[in-house]
């Protein structure tokens, strides 16, 4: 600590700006590539299992979204790409031959992807189904490897280990186990890799949700709702589980995130925890309290002792009330969609049938953009609650950024494409939206809204 010295430049706010807006545009993306593979290769299992078209016209629909949405993350995992080296470069110069090896490997998991989603794309009616099938699996595998590496190092940033620091460099490096071996990479990993199935399965829920509003109840759309929805409610109700396993972590090896998170001000025994409310620099007003939750939540223990922001220089917290207010967004948001996946769940299996209420579908709607904003709240909590620290600890944000002009420029440019690549994805998907969908029975809009069954297919047979 201490070894490293602060650039001098002005454009420190800027690159931070011009990074948060980045990873906001590139996360999303990430969660189709860890989940939408999957749930276009069930649709097509069960066009194996069951010899229904039905499914074959859902996977081959839902195969056109995927390539299009992984050429987009492309383009937004490059400008990411660039953005470290060239926005951080002290943090490279210093740390890379820690973390290099996870980069290394997740450009290798990109390429297997990108081989395999073509193959399985233009495979369709040149290879025979169950060859198909097996060609995206791979997809599946890659997209989740890739995110399992990138993960990895935000674990490390978070809990350092496996190096010696020495004269301002990173020295006797121990890449698997500084990556792999850090108790941050497993609960962040897991957190994300069921934020993926939540983001994803609503996103896709939405559009269906929206014609079933319109009156378009025809089972083409009662089974991607019911494929969608069951891996947006099962992730969803799994994930209170693993954020109560992260926030002990945190409340473990990082506690004056956790006092930025509740706005704690003092270390006490049986701390309350506060919803609502604006820290003041001294305490939370206009909160609500409620006595020793905070205790129970991070220790399970209603009389433990938490750790106050008090306990570090004001220099070494991060700005509180943007870390408070992103991680209440991000469990009031979850709340909300847990509710909704918990009401889904309950219907499909105790009537064996989708919801029929006006207001669940007017709630899939809504829960599509708010899985987003419940991810990019709870990536702003992990990474302004790690501030001012870049490398938890050793290196803080403002000895990584570069010295160099300019930024303000680049900002300007990454603004302008991702604008862009907005406007695309609105086109390709109304284009898809547009093309007929080739249904392989009649579809009859006043049916009963109930899940296709095994039976029902073999009928249809």
């Amino acid at each position: 600590m201490g070894a490293f010295v602060p650039v001098e430049q002005g454009y420190l706010l800027v690159a931070r700006h011009m990074q948060a807006l980045s990873l906001a545009v590139h996360i999303p993306l990430v969660c189709f590539g860890i989940a939408f593979p999957a749930m276009v290769l069930f649709a097509e299992w069960r066009y194996l299992r069951t010899g229904d078209p039905l499914f074959r016209t859902l996977a081959r629909r839902w195969s056109k979204v995927m390539i299009a949405l992984f050429a987009v993350g492309v383009v937004t995992g490059t400008i990411l790409s660039f953005e470290f080296g060239l926005l951080w470069p002290g943090f490279m110069a210093a740390f890379g031959n820690v973390f290099g090896l996870a980069f290394a490997l997740e450009g290798f998991s990109f390429f297997v992807e990108a081989i395999f989603l073509a193959i399985y794309v233009y495979g369709w009616d040149r290879l025979s189904p169950r060859l198909h099938l097996l060609s995206g699996v791979p997809v599946a595998i890659a997209g989740v490897a890739g995110s399992l590496f990138v993960i990895s190092v935000n674990g490390w940033m978070n809990h350092p280990s496996g190096f010696v620091l020495r004269n301002g460099a990173a020295v006797d490096a121990q890449p698997w186990s500084a990556l792999f071996g850090n108790p941050f990479f497993w609960h962040e990993f897991v957190h994300m890799y069921f934020a993926g199935y939540v983001v994803a399965g609503f996103l896709v829920a939405m559009p269906y949700a929206w014609g079933v509003l319109r009156g378009r109840r025809g089972r083409y759309e009662r089974t991607a709702l019911a494929i969608a929805l069951s891996a947006a409610a099962i992730a969803s109700l799994l994930q209170p589980l693993i954020g109560d396993w992260a926030a002990r972590e945190v409340a473990r090896h990082q506690p004056v995130k956790l006092a930025a998170m509740e706005g704690l001000a003092r270390t006490a025994a049986g701390a309350p925890g506060r919803l609502l409310g604006w820290y003041d620099g001294e305490r939370v007003v206009y909160g609500i309290a409620i006595p020793r939750l905070l205790s129970l939540l991070a220790f399970h223990d209603p009389n433990a002792t938490v750790q106050g922001l008090e306990t570090v220089p004001p220099a070494d917290r991060p700005p509180v009330n943007v870390v408070r207010l992103a991680f209440q967004t991000m469990v009031g948001t979850g709340t909300f969609l847990a509710a909704l996946g918990l009401a889904f769940v309950y219907v499909r299996f105790r009537k064996r049938r989708l919801p029929e209420s006006r207001w669940f579908y007017r709630g899939v709607v809504l829960a599509g953009p708010l899985s987003v904003v419940a991810l990019i709240a709870g990536w702003v909590t992990t990474e302004v609650g790690r501030q001012p620290w870049v490398v938890y600890g050793y290196m803080r944000t403002a000895e990584a950024v570069t010295g160099a002009r300019g930024i303000p420029v680049g900002y300007g440019t990454a603004v302008g494409v991702y604008l862009g690549l907005a406007a695309a994805v609105v086109w390709m998907l109304r284009r898809f939206s547009r093309v007929p969908v080739e249904h392989p029975t009649a579809v009859t809009p006043e049916a009963p809204v109930t899940l296709p069954s095994v039976r029902e297919s073999e009928h249809a047979r």
